[in-house]
């Protein structure tokens, strides 16, 4: 099933001790780029819930934030660190001293203000516990997010699907178009041969039927066509494929692109080279669709 990159998808877990909210966001992106954020204290945990993504989303730029509240306070500890206060109390009075300062005015709580003085962290035995509760909340998120995905998907496979059959239409007439192109071009040599011989000659019929020869030659789009027509059906097929990938499409839309600017340049006639305009303006249109498929 198709799968958009582009979501959105919130879950929570909740005991009688926390509650943990997640929310996800993705965007189109080449490649898998998984930003979690959540607060520091939790950090532990950032390598399961990363996990938990990757098994979840192939490709995409994804945000993973986390919001916690707990409801006791029986599974953090205030944690402060009396090397580092001393060297900060050292040198405040240091700076106090050479600005002629009293070093007295800096007191307790300015000192459990600065960096790394006083930390709060879960207690050890507490860390297993959060991050199944992250991950639990992650896995809502993600559950949430892959339905709303996959109902962009579908409208995304709907419509290149309608894309699809709207460039095997066009093909359908340039096909149609090939033998009254070098009808034409046949026409148009004898005209100007008579034009040139002025009535006083016959007209060399084996020399145009050489020339006509060489010219279907060279204009023969068959092969291209053919092709063409082959990457639109490999299309539909990938769409409803169980597993479809984006960077599968991505390469046949660029042999699709190759085709007909193939058919473009070897066909030497305004009308097929504007319907090859016209599936040129579809193609780049199903690249920009197939951008969001992950």
């Amino acid at each position: 099933m198709i799968k958009s990159m582009t979501g959105f998808g919130r879950g929570e877990y909740r005991d009688e001790k926390r509650s943990v909210v997640c929310e996800v966001k993705s965007v189109n992106h080449r490649y898998l780029d998984v930003n979690v954020k959540m607060p520091r204290r939790y950090n532990f945990a950032e390598d399961a819930v990363r996990r938990t993504v990757k098994d979840a989303i192939r490709r995409g730029k994804v945000e993973v934030s986390f919001q916690v509240e707990t409801f006791t306070d029986d599974d953090v500890q205030v944690d402060f660190n009396e090397a580092l206060a001393k060297k900060y109390q050292y040198g405040l009075s240091a700076l106090a001293e050479k600005l002629g300062r009293s070093s007295e005015s800096v007191g307790i709580e300015y000192l459990a203000s600065l960096p790394d003085v006083m930390t709060v962290v879960p207690r050890t035995g507490d860390e297993e516990e959060m991050t199944a509760a992250m991950v639990k909340a992650a896995a809502e998120a993600l559950s949430a997010h892959a339905k709303m995905r996959e109902i962009e998907g579908a409208k995304l496979a709907e419509d290149l699907i309608a894309r699809g059959d709207a460039v095997l239409g066009m093909v359908d007439v340039i096909e149609a178009r090939g033998p009254e192109m070098a009808k034409e071009y046949i026409d148009r040599m004898r005209q100007r041969i008579h034009e040139l011989l002025d009535g006083q000659a016959e007209i060399p019929e084996e020399r145009i039927a050489l020339e006509a020869a060489m010219f279907a030659d060279k204009s023969n789009i068959t092969e291209e066509i053919v092709r063409l027509r082959s990457h639109v059906s490999q299309l539909g097929q990938i769409l409803r494929s169980e597993n479809p990938e984006g960077k599968k499409l991505d390469f046949l839309i660029q042999e699709m692109n190759r085709e007909a600017n193939t058919i473009g340049s070897k066909a030497n006639d305004l009308a097929i080279t504007s319907r090859m305009l016209d599936i040129k303006n579809e193609v780049e249109k199903i690249r920009e669709q197939v951008q969001n498929i992950e």
